[in-house]
This record gives structure tokens, C-alpha cells and sequence, in this order.
């Protein structure tokens, strides 16, 4: 495993077409040059200048490949055979993207580079049992002739993610539209949770152009699974239509977003509607008009985070770009959210041995 202090640079990779600039901190895409009706190229992913800059902390997950699982798990609390894990909290009572230390603030090893026609970079990670466990206070009571009661604080390391896993991650311009990125992880002695997402921020107009309320976006999503008030799902599955979570056709992204509670879309979408193009399911098709970038996105994930960038707010990003809310869109295909604890959703648990999968298919062009 790479020395997390050392070893990070960034990687081209160039089809003529598209140009995409990746890191090996986070498996981060950095930025992505893609050309709009004219033939002009523009970065159209939020980010940073430097890789120090993503070390720092200050990134709400730009670019980065997030886990060991993605999205909220209730309390970090999960249940494996019979063996209760507790895992980092770091979002409000939740664990979230993999907890304090997820795989986006990892040093990823290279271990494939190809500069051919389909020129591509496979990252690989490895994830140790027991990581992002849950410090615990424990108070242990104390008495003594002269002092009645003392009270002393002991903290322990709660175990976290169980199982050894190997995480791969290659990103290949496949075509000269197209950027697929395919996931791969296998637990080498214990059954644990995987659930892998691609957490870019989308603005087609340009990564400085301002907010994506004019975005035009489709989701192939009948279902939104609908959360409580920490954002955790409820176990139950909204139909969208006639509601603002409607995007089955055509609709600006502003056009419904002050009708959601909260500050904008971070919703978890049932991808059961869209046709299939080897294997993989039509998620979400987002157009900006000013430019007339679309973009596709194939996957053969059950599901897919619909996210507004809600949270982020006055941060420095490229080129002297502030980025405030709103300023991007997310489309991040997964398993469900806090599927471990909830057996009605398709299940995240990968068996020791056994191989998770997940593909991502980008699609760039103008209409």
C-alpha cells in the first residue's frame, strides 16, 4: 500500500476528444475537458488546482471514488453473523462515504496504465478488517475510603469494516465520447459490506459558470426511497409521479427544487425504467442549454443518489472559481442507502472470495 504521505500525482488520460485529468489520491477525477457545440472545450467537473489541495480536507467528496460504503448507514451501526460493528459518525448521528477515512482521502496504488486507443488507469486499494471503527468512552467508577466516587474515562477502538478487501478501480476512454469506469472489490476472509460510488460534481456550462438550476435532467427512477429527518431511508418507496422527485421526462433542475424539503435534491433514485445497452441500465441524462453538452450515464447499479450540491458553500475550487450552492449536480449510482440495515433493499454484503461489480458509462455529446 501506497505511503499515505508520499506517492500522489496526476494522470492524463487524452482520445483527441476528451480530456480527463485524475489523481491517484481518492482515485479523484480532477477535471474533464469535454468540447460543447462549437467545439469548445470547457472543464466541466468541480475541483481543485493541486492534489494538496484535496489533502487538506476542505472537498465535499469532488471527483473522488467513495467507500467502503457509500451514503448513510444509520447510527454506523451494522450486523454481521452475528457480530455487532460500530463505525466512524461523522455526519450528524450517521456514518457517511466510509466514515473520518473513507477511500477518498486514501493514497490509491497505480497499477495499469494504457496510452493506446483506449487509453486508460487502474487504481488499486487495500482496505484492512477493522477500519473507520468508533472510538468508545467508557466510564469506570472507582471507590476509595477517602474519596468516595472517582470517575475515570476509558477510550477504546470499537472495531470497524470487517474483512480484508482488495478495491480496483480503471477508468478507460473507451470511445471518443464515452469515459467508463469500472469498480471491482473482493473480501478475502470476511463477509462485509461494499457499496462503491463516483462522486463528481457535473456543471456542463463549465466548472465556473455558476449554479445548474437551468440543467436539464431525465432519470430512468419511477421510486425515490424516502428518508427521515437524518436523511436515513425509511424503508419504503415513493413513486415519483406527480411529485417534485419527478424526472422521468425532461425537467430543469430548477423548475422544482424550492418544492423539496430541506435545501435541494439528495435523494436516492430506483433505477427500474431505463433500457439496457450491454448490460448496463440508462440511469440519467443531463443537458445544459447554453452550451448543449449532454450527458448519459449508463450503470448496473440498483440505484442512484440524485444530489444538488446543497452543501457546498464558498469554496475556493480551480482557477479562482468559488463554488456556492448549487453549483454542480451529482449522479452517483449505488446500492441502496443504509441497505445493510434494511433487508427489503437489495443486499450490499459480499461473501469472502466473492467479487462486487460496478460499472459507470459516461456518454458526452451536444443536441
Amino acid at each position: 500500500m501506497s505511503d499515505q504521505n508520499l506517492n500522489t500525482h496526476l494522470f492524463e488520460l487524452n482520445n483527441g476528444t476528451i480530456r480527463v485529468l485524475l489523481t491517484n489520491y481518492g482515485a479523484i477525477i480532477t477535471s474533464l475537458f469535454v468540447p460543447d457545440k462549437q467545439g469548445k472545450l470547457d472543464d466541466v467537473v468541480l475541483g481543485f488546482d493541486s492534489v494538496e489541495e484535496y489533502k487538506k480536507g476542505n472537498a465535499p467528496y469532488f471527483g473522488c471514488i467513495v467507500g467502503r460504503v457509500v451514503n448513510r448507514i444509520k447510527d454506523g451501526k451494522l450486523s454481521l453473523n452475528g457480530v455487532d460493528y460500530s463505525l466512524a459518525v461523522n455526519n450528524g448521528p450517521n456514518s457517511l462515504h466510509g466514515g473520518n477515512k473513507g477511500f477518498d482521502k486514501v493514497v490509491w496504488d497505480v497499477v495499469g496504465q494504457n496510452s493506446g486507443e483506449q487509453p486508460s488507469i487502474t487504481f488499486k486499494y487495500e482496505s484492512h478488517d477493522g477500519e473507520e471503527g468508533a472510538l468508545i468512552f467508557l466510564y469506570l467508577a472507582f471507590s476509595y475510603t477517602a474519596i468516595k466516587h472517582i470517575l475515570m474515562l476509558q477510550l477504546f477502538l470499537q472495531p470497524g469494516y470487517p474483512g480484508d478487501v482488495t478495491v480496483t478501480a480503471t477508468y478507460t476512454l473507451n470511445s471518443s465520447k464515452s469515459l467508463r469506469l469500472d469498480m471491482e472489490a473482493v473480501c478475502q476472509n470476511k463477509a462485509t459490506p461494499i457499496n462503491l460510488a463516483q462522486h463528481t460534481y457535473w456543471n456542463l456550462a463549465g466548472h465556473n459558470s455558476g449554479n445548474v438550476l437551468e440543467h436539464v435532467v431525465q432519470i430512468w427512477g419511477s421510486q425515490i426511497t424516502p428518508v427521515d429527518h437524518n436523511s436515513i431511508p425509511t424503508g419504503e418507496f415513493l413513486p415519483v409521479k406527480g411529485t417534485v422527485f419527478d424526472f422521468t421526462s425532461e425537467k430543469k433542475v430548477g423548475s422544482s427544487i424550492s418544492g423539496v424539503q430541506g435545501l435541494g435534491y439528495d435523494h436516492n433514485y430506483v433505477l427500474d425504467c431505463g433500457e439496457d445497452k450491454k448490460g448496463l441500465k440508462h440511469a440519467a441524462k443531463v443537458k445544459d442549454p447554453s452550451s448543449s453538452r449532454v450527458l448519459n450515464l449508463w450503470t448496473d447499479a440498483p440505484g442512484m443518489q440524485f444530489y444538488t450540491a446543497n452543501y457546498v458553500n464558498g469554496v475556493s475550487g480551480k482557477g479562482g472559481a468559488v463554488y456556492e450552492k448549487h453549483s454542480g449536480l451529482c449522479f452517483e449510482t449505488q446500492g441502496f442507502p443504509n441497505a445493510i440495515n434494511q433487508p427489503n433493499f437489495p443486499s450490499i454484503i459480499v461473501q469472502p472470495g466473492k467479487k462486487y461489480k460496478h460499472t459507470m458509462l459516461f456518454e458526452f455529446s451536444v443536441e
